[in-house]
């Protein structure tokens, strides 16, 4: 199995280059249309549900491996920074973490962050919680 990340908005993004060597990846990689179909039924308040990813979603909790739980830190750095740049002040974006299969599954919390200016070292995302990051 594999962790996905997903991110529910109000605005169509573009998906990035398949052969992007880009820390985050805006597309399918794990997930497949019924994935993406039960995240945005069962998690999301928004219509355009997209995965993102590299190699591994995104989840930040102090029992991660070291290099993963930075890795995470900094993805979701430039996720946020990607975001920002297709949002208007006002708008905001949802992003949820599980593992493949189980998007349908009762979220486990909820959080509300700014889009910017968020201290990431007192971040904890563990899978299964939605965030919702307003601009």
């Amino acid at each position: 199995m594999s962790l996905a990340s997903y991110i529910g908005c109000n605005v169509e993004i573009p998906l990035s280059d398949e052969e992007s060597d880009s820390l985050i990846i805006i597309g399918n990689c794990f997930s497949d249309e019924s994935n993406r179909q039960a995240v945005r039924e069962n998690q999301f308040s928004t219509p355009f549900v997209y995965e993102v990813s590299s190699d591994w979603g995104i989840e930040i909790t102090e029992y991660m491996d070291k290099k993963m739980y930075a890795e995470s830190k900094e993805k979701l750095i430039v996720l946020c920074e990607i975001m920002d740049s297709f949002l208007e002040k006002g708008e905001y974006f949802e992003l949820y973490s599980c593992w493949v299969g189980d998007e349908g599954e009762k979220r486990e919390g909820e959080i509300s962050l700014p889009i910017s200016n968020f201290d990431i070292e007192k971040i904890e995302l563990p899978e299964k919680t939605l965030v919702r990051f307003e601009k």
